[in-house]
């Protein structure tokens, strides 16, 4: 259906889970090691939520963790990861909508510009990070707490305001009942 996406397919590890995070597409790295945030970016991440007593494999094990579009968009010519087109998201539309379905998650992690827009319709990142928001997709009302996107390239969430909002962000997903639920999971 997408001629210009790379797969494989990537996912992250079915589980039954009251929080979801919601990243972009999967980077260069991701089909050949099987999981979302493989990499740089997810060295980031995964540091976000250790600082919240949530270590990487905890994390994967207690959060259903899916993405805007599946497959890698590819390479822009002028550096980065291509930005899925509004086809290339409409595609994989309704694969998000069957999960959300399914999982029925009560708090919900964009990350990122991409996926922070397929909930929130904002301008800026100073609008929708360190904030808790009320959304509804495919039928199914939960509250969202927008994160930057952890690239590298990126010095949003090392410099102000994106540092202080990166933090309230992270205490607001602290303190939400569904994430504290998954912090006690066995």
């Amino acid at each position: 259906m997408c001629p210009d996406m790379i797969g494989p397919v990537v996912t992250g590890t079915p589980v039954l889970s009251p929080v979801m995070l919601l990243g972009q597409a999967p980077g260069t790295h991701e089909g050949r090691l099987g999981r979302p945030f493989a990499w740089t970016a997810g060295k980031t991440l995964f540091s976000w939520f250790s600082r919240l007593d949530l270590a990487e494999a905890e994390f994967r094990s207690r959060v259903y963790m899916a993405a805007v579009c599946r497959c890698f968009p590819g390479k822009n010519p002028k550096g980065g990861d291509r930005v899925p087109n509004r086809e290339e998201i409409a595609n994989c539309a309704s694969w998000l909508h069957r999960e959300i379905e399914l999982v029925r998650p009560r708090l919900i992690l964009p990350v990122g510009k991409l996926a922070i827009s397929r909930l929130i319709d904002f301008k800026k990142l100073t609008e929708v990070v360190g904030v808790k928001h009320r959304v509804e997709i495919a039928g199914h009302a939960m509250d969202a707490i927008p994160l930057p996107h952890p690239s590298g390239a990126s010095t949003w969430h090392r410099t102000e305001p994106g540092k202080s909002l990166l933090d309230r962000a992270l205490g607001l997903i602290r303190d939400h009942g569904a994430f504290a639920g998954i912090q006690k999971a066995p």
